[in-house]
């Protein structure tokens, strides 16, 4: 590693320390949390990795080697009976797994029961009964010792200030009873404070873990009973470990006692079944009625619990099965413009790869000038990435702190001007978007299906130029996939079409319902993407998928494509029309098959250059790829043949004897290209 990067990864470091010490007074000493814990949790284990892989960068007033932090506040402070322990996050099944294994060990030949529950993204708080009423609330804290929150926590309208007297749980209501759980807003209480917030024109809030964090520990009972906090229980502790055997028994006195917890919690006899039920919460944790970003595993029994013991801050019975975080932070690379069907021109923000919910991002759109404006975003720096309903990334906000120094304000019009110099834009009225000056969306889908069904392209007979128009006129189609949605009786009720010639392009249609990946590629339009290019891109990828999730730099490596087509490339998969078309045509039944490169010319690449008297430059350059080989626009390194028609160019033929490429004439060229 040499001196400059020693640096850029020490100075990141640096900022990410500082950045991260910020947000935890914040959160700890002022209650004033500013960012989401997936925020946090990203920009962390991104210092955890880095400090990782250069552990000379390591301090011990880092964040990764704190325990905890210093609280402040109004509340007395409270030592817990036992520590409140966190639990070992896991992320795969794997992990589950080597959990199970490492249990077994220090158990063996024991019979386990798993215990699971669905984890509420909450303030964690115990509550104290004595003799049956409610004696104390005492916040996690630093798990050894928590604040007194009691006076807030009787404002919650489910905590029962004495426990219910159900037969056969007597014994709960004498001596010291101890329950644990989550303070947590409601989703639909939750939408209900902003919209008033929205109303009064005050800020909304951010999340509800948040705001149930901060509202338990306002100084002002009152305005904590109008928040609609929620208290859900999920474990219980006696002086007498025996009242309570196992954690399902805890869940039915909780229920007996009038304790809220969750009802979706089961006993597993198997940790297959566990990771079965794991999965089905992953589908449906949108239908409960707080947030959630994961699932408890515990083992059932509470002795084999309690036998295990711990290890630093966790339990070893116990693991927390994460969920794919729904915001997570990354670096912009590069902002794109892509230009929709109806000419739209879409920014859209290029990143490192970053999981989100589940699946790797790559960009996001930024929808348009006045977005761009409002978030302020500049190629470098740190944003925070979420997915709206799960499906679409967006860009949230911007790390403003770690914002590169000299990164430049984004003037849309310029990057306009940078990437589409032959074209004209203009913002109309009110429209907050860009269009192309002087195209309708109509115009751009008759050029673009006459494109897609052109002899270069798929070569859909019939669907020629006036026929085109017809469709879209009629409102038949209004993007490229719906011509394979098209019928018969669609057809005729053009004045265009009878029966026969109806079915003659409905069929020359579902011929191409499965074109080569290279025919495809180029039939889609995309700017400065030829044949040649259409073709070394399905020779790289191999599915219209594996194109769909690529990167810029992986693009930059395909022969013949720099930084302008790369961005081009990556610009038009990012659109959201482009994703939707892309679906539709998968709908329809088009699936697109790369089929190997074979032939005579397979290896060898040809330029021409001069005029060509037995055929025009493009059939030639079909006939070459037909068999395999590689048409070029200019001589390079690797050139192999350069054809010299008429009106020979004197700089390629310089360009091929300076690279040693064989130059030819037609004939010799019409022999290699000949049916063999």
């Amino acid at each position: 590693m040499n001196h400059r990067q020693h640096n850029t990864f020490e100075k990141r470091i640096i900022e990410l320390r500082e950045l991260l010490n910020q947000y935890s007074y914040e959160y700890y000493v002022n209650d004033n949390p500013i960012v989401t814990d997936a925020v946090y949790d990203s920009l962390f284990g991104e210092l955890k990795s880095l400090e990782r892989e250069h552990p000379e960068c390591v301090t011990v007033d880092s964040p990764t080697q704190r325990v905890g932090n210093e609280l402040k506040g109004g509340f007395a402070k409270v030592q817990h009976s036992t520590r409140m322990l966190s639990l070992n996050d896991v992320f795969d099944p794997a992990e589950v797994e080597a959990w199970v294994v490492r249990m077994e060990k220090l158990i063996p030949g024991q019979k386990h029961e798993y215990f699971a529950d669905v984890k509420m993204d909450g303030l964690a708080c115990a509550l104290i009964y004595q003799d049956g009423v409610l004696a104390q609330a005492v916040t996690r804290g630093d798990s050894y010792i928590g604040e007194d929150v009691t006076n807030n926590v009787r404002t919650i309208k489910n905590v029962p200030l004495r426990l219910r007297h159900t037969k056969g749980f007597e014994t709960f209501l004498s001596g010291r009873t101890e329950i644990r759980g989550e303070i947590v807003i409601y989703k639909t209480n939750f939408e209900k404070l902003n919209e008033e917030r929205r109303r009064k024109g005050e800020p909304e809030f951010a999340n509800p873990r948040n705001l149930a964090a901060g509202t338990i520990r306002q100084l002002d009972p009152k305005l904590v009973a109008e928040r609609a906090l929620s208290f859900r229980g999920y474990d219980m502790l006696r002086e007498n470990s025996d009242d309570v055997p196992t954690m399902a028994y805890a869940y039915d006195a909780m229920t007996a006692l009038g304790i809220v917890r969750n009802n979706v919690a089961k006993v597993f006899d198997s940790i297959s079944d566990v990771m079965t039920f794991v999965r089905k919460w992953d589908a449906d944790r949108h239908k409960l009625a707080f947030n959630t970003d994961g699932l408890v595993i515990k083992l059932n029994d509470r002795k084999q619990y309690q036998d295990l013991g711990v290890v630093g801050k966790q339990p070893r019975a116990a693991v927390a099965f994460k969920y794919a975080a729904e915001q997570a932070t990354t670096v912009v690379k590069d902002i794109v413009v892509s230009i929709g069907r109806t000419g739209a021109a879409t920014p859209v923000a290029v990143f490192d790869p970053v999981s989100v919910a589940g699946t790797t991002v790559r960009h996001a759109s930024l929808h348009n000038a006045d977005e761009i404006a409002r978030l302020d975003v500049r190629i470098g720096d740190t944003v925070v990435i979420f997915k709206a309903g799960d499906i679409i990334p967006q860009v949230e906000s911007v790390v403003l702190e770690l914002r590169p120094k000299g990164a430049e304000r984004i003037v849309y019009e310029k990057l306009l001007a940078e990437q589409y110099p032959e074209l004209e834009f203009e913002r109309q009225g009110k429209d907050v978007v860009y269009r192309v000056k002087g195209e309708s969306g109509d115009i751009i889908l008759k050029r673009a299906l006459q494109y897609y069904a052109s002899k270069g392209a798929l070569d859909i007979d019939t669907l020629g130029e006036k026929n085109v128009i017809a469709l879209v006129d009629a409102g038949l189609v209004k993007d490229v996939a719906d011509i394979y949605a098209l019928t018969v009786d669609d057809l005729l009720t053009l004045d265009r079409f009878a029966e026969i010639s109806a079915n003659k392009l409905i069929d020359a249609i579902q011929q191409k319902k499965k074109p080569s990946l290279e025919k495809f590629i180029l039939g889609l339009g995309i700017r400065h993407v030829g044949a040649q290019t259409a073709i070394d891109l399905a020779d790289k990828y191999k599915s219209i998928d594996a194109l769909v999730d690529t990167t810029i730099e992986e693009l930059e490596h395909v022969e013949g494509i720099g930084k302008v087509v790369a961005e081009s490339i990556m610009a038009w998969f990012a659109d959201e029309d482009t994703i939707a078309l892309l679906n539709k045509f998968h709908r329809l039944g088009v699936e697109p098959v790369y089929e190997k490169k074979s032939g005579a010319l397979v290896g060898n690449s040809f330029v021409i250059t001069g005029t060509l008297e037995t055929m025009g430059r493009d059939e030639a350059a079909d006939r070459i790829r037909s068999l395999g080989g590689v048409f070029q626009t200019s001589v390079a390194k690797d050139t192999t043949y350069l054809v010299a028609g008429g009106k020979v160019g004197a700089s390629k033929l310089k360009k091929a004897q300076q690279y040693g490429t064989k130059i030819i004439d037609e004939k010799q060229m019409l022999e290699l290209i000949a049916d063999k």
